[in-house]
């Protein structure tokens, strides 16, 4: 007999137990992760009645890589430009909700005693809701065209960006086993710096090469370099002092902004499933049914923790955001439940061997009674609101429904705070860049040019290397808004604007100096007289030369095209919402996307005819076409199937519009749909046939027998030709058709 590694058959083993619990959990209509769950708990050693895992210490790195292809999916969805278009009610709401629940989280732990360490990773579980979960609830419920919904998935957004950054503060806190402040800042620091840095550098040149070899890029070579790129960057993180999950995320928010994001989401869909399924599996062998026994009581005030804690916080952080009392009360009753990143975040401490033995299995069984409760909180949230608004006192209600209607965005932004933001964010981006190359240049370039080229003249080609490097950025940090509107209008406004604006120019024109500073006092020795009057003058051409600013200019294009080819292709193929579309979150109203199936009701009737308005209340605001957008459609726009129908309205009222726009004619579902399967068949021509001498036309085989004559075949040569509609069948010949059975049929018995 062959010898089987232990792998494959814990593999065969674990991917069975979980195919059929997927097939059971899909027919409980339960989320697919509680069915791999309890499929990991049935191939553990925990359970005894099915055969175990024997290798698991091989199954854990397997689970490793379904953790990196989770993250990597997650910032394939993710996209930095999405993280800036959620607005400032997302973040608000999340930072309240992740704040206040690692407290409650930390509390929880301090009351059962538990360790320090314990604790912390606890409130870092407890903070994070569960994006998959959350997804999967609403489409269930079929809620996901409501105002809430959306609010919900935009806080889901940003708490899944501050569980990269708290992943990275619990590494820190691991590693120095206390919380040292100025430790902390310093990896907040260091994961800005490389975050900026390679999302930078990620988007000037992935989405370029892709570009350029987008002919060559099939389905498969996608694949390959995707993940390539995506271990890739895993590989770099580890390097750096990340964690591999940190940099799978980063490479997958790089791609999601390229204009093959979608295909490459489909490819990696199918191997992020497995591995994804594997993790899942791997949390569930950690369930230890005596652990659960022995902590019943700290799971029971977890969950209760958690439910209160959300429900409470939730609703106060979207309440605190500006959003109406219904609104907050029906995102803090969603966000009650964890999910992957507990996993995630537990997976850690048990890594880094900073967490207890009994956590991981705590989390696991909240995490699927929270799971279970999901939908009926959600239900919930609409009779609670309703409860507590008719106890409200009067004046508590007027001073909610005042603060609301107060913090709504304005749009007015003054002159000095934009261009104040732009100079920050324009000044930081380039001194990361700058960095970044001085680094590279002085711990690869310049000790190969000393070894090569001798030490004085090594040190020269080094220096001067380097400060071409680092010249198309310093000019950019110097000169970026020195021309620009905003600038210009202050300028214009008050001469009492000359002095700070003149202050921020030579405050960048300083960096720059200290950057150059930094690189000729590294390599030579000098007075600080020479080398501060050597780097001035180095400033100064690179802001007067005419070839940096052209290849400032162009690098700042190519970037700029990169970051906005998706949203250019999207408002091509009519897929991107509208800018107004974001600020009708913070009203009464909202749009929503409707898809008109092929057998939907309202396929083929104009806008007149469907009267939506006064059916429904709504405003149809476009219709997408496929790659055309009909904007202000008119009444006799007609309606088609596949048409995407942008309309504005309330919660109420686009549900009532979006479950009449999906029924289906009752027409359209055939039950004798294999009895109208075509099929092939042929007679032949007899001497006392009714068709001999008659053309195909005449025949009546098409019109009276519904079937088709696909060919001919003569008597005289046995040939197959194509059929004339006005050539005479001959006897002998064999006549093919196609038709439905009941059809071929008739035609035999006549």
């Amino acid at each position: 007999m062959s010898h089987l590694a232990p792998l494959i058959s814990d593999l065969a083993l674990i991917l069975i137990c979980a195919g059929i619990m997927t097939l059971v959990f899909k027919k409980l209509k339960q989320p697919l992760v509680l069915g791999y769950i309890v499929a990991g708990f049935l191939a553990s050693p925990h359970f005894t009645f099915t055969p175990s895992v024997t290798d698991a210490d091989s199954i854990k790195t397997w689970s490793d890589i379904g953790v990196i292809f989770l993250l990597f999916a997650l910032g394939l969805d993710f996209s930095f430009k999405k993280l800036m278009k959620v607005g400032g009610a997302a973040v608000i709401s999340a930072c309240t909700i992740i704040l206040c629940m690692i407290a409650v989280g930390i509390f929880v732990g301090w009351t059962f005693g538990w360790k320090q360490m314990d604790c912390i990773y606890l409130g870092g579980m407890l903070a994070m809701s569960s994006t998959t979960i959350i997804y999967k609830a609403f489409d269930d419920l079929g809620i996901r065209q409501q105002k809430f919904t959306g609010l919900v998935l935009s806080i889901l957004i940003i708490e899944d960006i501050l569980a990269i950054v708290l992943m990275v503060m619990l590494s820190t806190m691991a590693v120095s086993k206390n919380f040292e402040g100025m430790e902390m800042v310093g990896s907040i620091l260091k994961l800005v710096f490389f975050l900026i840095l390679w999302f930078v550098v990620g988007m000037y040149l992935i989405p370029t090469f892709l570009k350029r070899s987008r002919k060559l890029m099939s389905d498969e070579t996608l694949l390959i370099f995707s993940l390539g790129m995506c271990f890739g960057m895993v590989v770099l993180a580890a390097k750096v002092g990340f964690s591999p999950a940190f940099g799978a995320f980063i490479m997958g928010s790089i791609l999601a902004e390229t204009l093959d994001s979608e295909r490459i989401e489909k490819l990696v869909a199918p191997v992020k499933d497995l591995f994804g399924a594997i993790f899942f599996v791997s949390v569930g062998m950690m369930v230890d049914p005596n652990l659960i026994v022995e902590y019943i009581w700290p799971i029971v005030a977890i969950i209760v923790a958690i439910l209160l804690g959300q429900t409470i916080f939730g609703t106060a952080g979207v309440l605190l955001s500006g959003q109406s009392l219904k609104t907050s009360m029906q995102c803090g009753f969603s966000l009650t439940q964890i999910g992957e990143f507990a996993f995630i975040i537990a997976s850690l401490g048990v890594s880094l061997n900073v967490t207890s033995d009994f956590l991981y299995p705590i989390v696991v069984a909240v995490s699927v009674i929270t799971t279970f409760l999901t939908p009926y909180m959600i239900r919930l949230s609409v009779p609670a609101y309703n409860f507590v608004d008719k106890r409200m006192p009067p004046k508590w209600r007027n001073m909610i429904e005042r603060y609301s209607g107060s913090t709504q965005p304005a749009n007015y932004q003054s002159n000095w705070k934009s261009l104040i933001y732009a100079i920050i964010r324009i000044t930081v981006i380039y001194s990361v860049l700058t960095i970044a190359a001085i680094f590279i240049s002085f711990s690869f370039i310049l000790p190969l040019l000393v070894e090569t080229m001798g030490d004085k003249w090594g040190r020269w080609a080094g220096a001067v290397i380097t400060i071409i490097l680092i010249s198309p950025f310093l000019r950019a940090m110097i000169m970026k808004k020195n021309h620009s509107i905003e600038f210009k209008a202050l300028w214009k406004d008050s001469r009492f604007n000359h002095a700070p604006l003149i202050s921020v120019v030579i405050l960048r024109i300083v960096i720059g100096v200290i950057f150059v500073i930094y690189v000729i006092n590294h390599i030579f020795q000098a007075s600080v007289a020479i080398v501060v009057g050597v780097a001035i003058v180095v400033v100064l051409t690179m802001i007067f030369s005419r070839f940096l600013k052209k290849q400032s200019i162009l690098m700042e294009r190519t970037f700029v095209q990169n970051m906005r080819s998706k949203d250019m292709f999207m408002v091509y193929r009519g897929s991107k919402k509208p800018e107004y579309a974001g600020r009708l979150l913070d009203r009464d109203i909202h749009l929503t996307d409707i898809k008109i199936s092929a057998d939907s009701l309202w396929a083929g009737l104009t806008l007149m005819e469907l009267n939506l308005g006064k059916r429904f209340g709504v405003h149809v605001a476009s219709i997408i076409r496929g790659t055309h957008r009909i904007n202000i459609p008119g009444g006799q726009t007609r309606i088609f199937p596949g048409d995407t129908i942008q309309v504005i309205g309330s919660d109420s009222q686009l549900s009532a519009f979006a479950e009449h726009a999906e029924a289906i004619s009752e027409g359209c579902v055939d039950d004798d749909f294999e009895k109208k399967e075509m099929l092939l068949k042929q007679f032949v021509v007899t001497e006392n046939s009714k068709f001999v001498g008659k053309t195909i036309r005449e025949s009546g085989i098409r019109n009276k027998y519904h079937c088709l004559v696909v060919g001919v075949e003569s008597s005289d040569d046995m040939s197959l030709r194509q059929p004339d509609v006005d050539a005479e069948l001959q006897e002998g010949d064999i006549v093919w058709v196609v038709g439905e059975e009941s059809a071929l049929d008739s035609l035999f018995e006549d």
